[in-house]
């Protein structure tokens, strides 16, 4: 055999494995890096644009043109994300102070 078709068999050999490795590849989810400055500002504008919807039913009601069930449920649901991002609010500032009280 000359060393030509030698090399030759070993690169088509090493493209095989190759092919079969990306077959074989973790088919495990790749976890995606979350950041928490993005998922606040998200929360946040969440809040904001509940509160806008319930004040826009609420100038519709006074307009006569939404429903007053409508315009509590709208309330209902802002009070609810507030009081969730408050709540958050708090848990952030007692996990902050906790960790300052920490010993170095």
């Amino acid at each position: 055999m000359s060393t030509m078709s030698v090399a030759n068999n070993a690169y088509q050999m090493a493209a095989r494995l190759q092919q079969q490795a990306k077959a074989i590849e973790d088919p495990a989810p790749v976890r995606e890096q979350v950041d928490f400055g993005q998922m606040v500002q998200s929360a946040v504008d969440n809040v904001v644009d509940q509160g806008r919807v319930a004040d826009n039913k609420a100038v519709g009601l006074i307009e006569g043109k939404a429903d007053v069930v409508d315009v509590v449920t709208a309330v209902a649901e802002t009070e609810v994300a507030l009081e969730t991002m408050v709540a958050v609010r708090d848990r952030v500032i007692s996990a902050y102070e906790e960790i300052m009280r920490m010993p170095i």
